[in-house]
């Protein structure tokens, strides 16, 4: 247990963080997925600046953006 004040403070906007974080995380999985189900062009874009805000927000490291961009752009390529 945080026995300074600043430690204390710390644990609370750690805390606060660690919540904001997953729900970005999780909105960003649900984005996927469902781009994965039904992919479209117009859903691609949207996708991609999704990505983006995560990884300017610290939620996802940049290379699995880009994996994740990757892969989902070969999805929508007609064959």
């Amino acid at each position: 247990m945080p026995i300074t004040a600043q430690a204390l403070k710390k644990l609370r906007h750690d805390k606060k963080r660690s919540v904001e974080t997953a729900t970005k995380r999780a909105y960003v999985r649900s984005v996927v997925k469902e781009m994965r189900k039904t992919p479209s062009i117009k859903q691609l874009s949207s996708v991609f600046k999704t990505l983006d805000k995560a990884v300017k927000m610290h939620v996802i490291h940049a290379n699995k953006a880009a994996r994740l961009k990757s892969r989902l752009s070969k999805l929508t390529v007609s064959k």
